[in-house]
């Protein structure tokens, strides 16, 4: 990886850490965990502005929609899929989550049809997936640049319901969301990666209006959905000034304003003056990171990069077995407590390099074959290629 793609793996790193001391601190030293911001929703944040600036640059710089899913789905479905395995296996130790739903997972979109994910952390994937499947319609249809547009118009949504339509909980429920939403996907790409220009459309279109009726109804808080949309699309119109692609960032200015305004006034989930702080310090996590990006880094961070993807998936099934087997570690005196969480800190560390290296990276080189394989029949899938260098 070069110096100035560098920091997007450091940022993952970042964001990977956040998330697991907060879940760790639920258990070890909960004294010490901040109460003024939400590490665990930092983490989550970082990762969203990271995921935005550098996935539609991914598809743009492939410039073939067949490639980029196969990148991703090689990218995201090996360890995910190893993770449920392994936790279907220790259902007996460790009871299954109830609300999950088989289908929900195949698409990876639990979290907006009313499922809930094997393993908490998943919830975050559903949102991810939700963005390629608009980004991809976005690209087919040919509007992918107006990224500014989206990033104000899902903040200002984000305004608009959050005050005019207060709800907890999905309205899509019931075992039929989750099947109906994997016919239409499954459909939709179809027509997207394999049917004629007028299908493509189609095709296209079906997942972007999917994607926004998901967040629309299937988020549990709509405004929530529409916010994490919006994040993700500021980051996209950070790559695009950056770039030289848009004439400035009056968006990303524009989206500050409106998605701290919403939690602030109206606190939903944890209290608006920690939600301001957790957003304005993940943003500035981003800005930091993006000014020191033709700089050397840290590698610890770079290597945190590289094993973030399964240190979020592995870290809770690891965290519950230990805790299966130590109890109720908070009655613990503060010296053990702090020893443990350090020794569990090092054994998820360890186990997410084992997972990356011969779980995440062999995928991945697989993928990336097939994608060559597969360069000389998806040219009319084709946009023009941009030429720059982007990690996906």
């Amino acid at each position: 990886m070069t110096r100035r793609l560098a920091w997007l793996d450091a940022l993952r790193g970042v964001g990977a850490t956040a998330v697991l001391v907060e879940h760790l601190n639920y258990h070890f030293l909960d004294g010490l965990r901040p109460r003024w911001m939400n590490l665990g929703i930092y983490g989550v944040l970082v990762f969203f502005l990271v995921s935005g600036y550098i996935i539609p640059a991914s598809l743009e710089r492939r410039g073939e929609v067949k490639a980029f899913w196969i990148s991703r789905l090689f990218r995201l479905y090996p360890l995910y899929l190893l993770v449920i395995v392994i936790t279907l296996a220790l259902a007996p130790l460790l009871p299954l989550r109830g609300d999950a739903d088989f289908f929900a997972h195949l698409t990876m979109l639990m979290e907006v049809t009313g499922s809930a994910g094997l393993v908490e952390p998943m919830w975050t994937l559903s949102y991810e997936m939700v963005f390629y499947l608009l980004v991809t319609g976005l690209f087919v249809a040919g509007v992918h640049r107006r990224s500014g547009l989206f990033a104000l118009a899902f903040a200002a949504l984000a305004s608009l319901v959050a005050f005019t339509m207060p709800r907890e909980g999905h309205l899509l429920d019931g075992p039929w969301a989750p099947l109906v939403v994997l016919a239409v996907v499954a459909a939709g790409l179809g027509c997207v990666l394999y049917g004629s220009r007028s299908l493509r459309t189609a095709g296209g279109v079906a997942l972007a209006v999917l994607a926004v009726a998901l967040i629309w109804i299937g988020s549990r808080e709509t405004w929530q959905g529409a916010m994490i949309l919006s994040v993700m699309f500021t980051g996209t119109a950070i790559y695009r000034w950056q770039h030289g692609q848009s004439s400035g960032l009056w968006p990303v200015a524009g989206v500050a304003t409106l998605i701290v305004v919403v939690p602030f006034l109206k606190p939903v989930t944890f209290n608006g003056l920690t939600n301001l702080a957790t957003m304005g310090l993940a943003a500035a996590t981003f800005a930091l990171f993006f000014a020191l990006r033709e700089r050397a880094l840290p590698r610890v961070l770079a290597w945190l990069g590289l094993v973030s993807y399964s240190v979020y998936l592995v870290h809770v099934p690891l965290l519950k077995l230990a805790l299966l087997v130590l109890g109720d570690t908070r009655l613990l005196p503060w010296p053990v407590q702090l020893a443990l969480a350090l020794t569990l800190f090092a054994l998820i560390l360890g186990a997410s390099w084992l997972t990356y290296r011969f779980v995440e990276l062999p995928a991945q080189r697989y993928g990336r074959r097939l994608v060559s394989r597969s360069a000389g029949g998806v040219g009319e899938l084709s946009r023009p290629r941009d030429t720059r260098t982007v990690s996906s």
